[in-house]
């Protein structure tokens, strides 16, 4: 049995800083040399002003330390340009026209597009002549008000794949997936929730003043967030990179076929590297664990986007060697715009198709590939679907359609540009394919379902349930209230029923 682990309450107290520390920065690679920006200390802070002025450098800003002709852009936090304008009037410097008055919601939003963003009526600081005019737009738009407008749920969260917070995100999957590891189901949840509502921030966290009014984001996450903001990295999170428990699942978990029970077993007999497990005479290994094995370099590296288009195709001509009015369509992470992949997802459906035709285009197309030598592995999952006990009550099960679980080779000469990863002397790659046979009138449910992610998937679900009385699963929309299924033959049907805006799905990587 593992140790139990001590779970700190609350928020760590901040170390005392050194005092006089040199405050000297190194130099960085100025990006974008037609901006010059000097950081208003005025009701921010030595330093908040001295992290701000770094983070921007370390992105590629010009930032100035003392006031200068050469400044062109003043940045200030919780001040009206007027307040701006007093201020300089006191330093005894005339303000140019040419100097520009913004709020540090520009500066945030720009460190996290990795670029000058444009600078729209809510980033510039208006100066006023009538004192009794109301605070200027610039005031009015720092990052608390914004902030406690986030949901708690993903699917009422626009996440695109610019992530500002890398440096949180990835620390709390870290300790989501050791948490998940040591079937931890609370505090793996707590990461994922904490980790998905940073993915959706259009503004870098770098102050725990900008944490207030996230959701999402207990004791246990603040304290991993102070740390890295006071550190530039999460003790735990190091702690957990070099335990050798972590580093064993992790490992074995890498091998296709290979869960939990099994990465238990194993680093309870010893094992801690695939040599000696592949090695060990005595260990039975399953038929999917066995070409897992055999397979594992292809396997264990990402594929490309291009390697998933060209095995679009290839699924695509088998499919509609036998159903020619079938459609097939891409799902999961590449669907949601993600260059890089571990396998790729199709959903498969046909108007026109009777129930006999879909249940056996499966088999024939992967006899197809048979034929050709294509085929390295294949689990076929026949279709378990009964209308009856539709949908699930259980969030997270596994939908009833017929299903492949692949490994297919693709010739590089299949992949456009030379885009494929190859080795040395091989002229093919084994690429893990899914393929899902849905019957037409399903198509919506199943493509919002295969789409993702795991945590949009997961919140959508229980936004249904806790929010609209409804039950939604990769089949079908259930009406608690009204005991009636929405039918539905768009993803944008089942967001209007769910009374929810739209979410691309590009829209969807939470």
């Amino acid at each position: 049995m593992d140790p139990p682990q001590t779970v700190p309450s609350s928020p760590r107290k901040k170390r005392p800083r050194q005092v006089g520390a040199s405050m000297a920065s190194p130099a960085h690679n100025i990006k974008f040399r037609e901006l010059v920006l000097f950081i208003l200390e005025k009701k921010m802070g030595t330093t908040r002003r001295t992290f701000l002025m770094e983070l921007a450098r370390r992105k590629g800003f010009r930032v100035e330390n003392e006031l200068s002709d050469s400044v062109t852009h003043i940045v200030a936090e919780n001040n009206s340009g007027s307040e701006v304008l007093e201020w300089l009037q006191a330093q005894k410097i005339r303000a140019s026209s040419q100097l520009t008055l913004l709020d540090v919601s520009w500066l945030i939003e720009s460190m996290g597009a990795g670029k000058p963003v444009e600078m729209t009526g809510k980033h510039q600081l208006v100066v006023r002549t009538d004192c009794s005019a109301s605070p200027s737009p610039g005031s009015q738009n720092t990052l608390p008000p914004a902030v406690k407008k986030i949901s708690q749920y993903a699917c009422q969260r626009r996440t695109t794949l610019n992530n500002c917070n890398h440096i949180f995100t990835d620390a709390f999957e870290v300790l989501a997936e050791n948490y998940e590891f040591r079937e931890n189901e609370t505090f793996c949840l707590a990461f994922m929730r904490a980790a998905s509502v940073l993915k959706s921030l259009p503004f870098t966290i770098i102050s725990m003043k900008d944490t207030e009014g996230i959701p999402c984001l207990g004791d246990k996450v603040k304290c991993v967030i102070e740390e890295i903001i006071e550190d530039g990295e999460s003790s735990e999170v190091k702690a957990v990179l070099n335990d050798e428990r972590y580093q064993s699942f992790k490992l074995f978990t890498s091998v296709f076929g290979v869960g939990l029970k099994t990465s238990e077993r194993w680093f309870r007999m010893g094992f801690r590297s695939l040599s000696k497990i592949r090695s060990d005479k005595t260990l039975k290994f399953t038929r999917m664990q066995k070409a897992g094995f055999l397979y594992y370099e292809d396997l264990v590296s990402c594929v490309t986007r291009a390697e998933a288009e060209a095995v679009g195709v290839l699924v695509k001509e088998a499919v509609q060697a036998f159903l020619p009015d079938a459609f097939v369509t891409m799902t999961g992470g590449f669907r949601r715009g993600k260059k890089m992949g571990h396998d790729v997802d199709f959903l498969i459906t046909s108007p026109g198709s009777t129930d006999d035709e879909e249940q056996q285009l499966l088999p024939k197309v992967v006899n197809l590939w048979e034929r050709e030598g294509l085929l390295l592995y294949c689990d076929l999952v026949e279709s378990t679907l009964e209308k009856s006990k539709l949908p699930s009550r259980n969030v997270d099960a596994l939908d009833h359609f017929q299903k492949c679980f692949l490994i297919l080779k693709l010739h590089h000469q299949r992949v456009d540009s030379g885009m494929s990863s190859q080795q040395e002397g091989k002229t093919w790659k084994a690429i893990r394919v899914d393929l899902v046979m849905c019957p037409y009138e399903l198509r919506a449910f199943a493509l919002l379902g295969w789409t993702g992610s795991r945590q949009f998937e997961r919140d959508l679900r229980r936004y249904a349930t806790h929010e609209r009385k409804m039950i939604l699963d990769n089949h079908a929309l259930y009406d608690k209230t009204k005991r009636i299924f929405l039918k539905a033959e768009s993803e944008e049907e089942i967001f209007a029923h769910l009374g929810l805006d739209y979410l691309e799905p590009w829209e969807r990587n939470a």
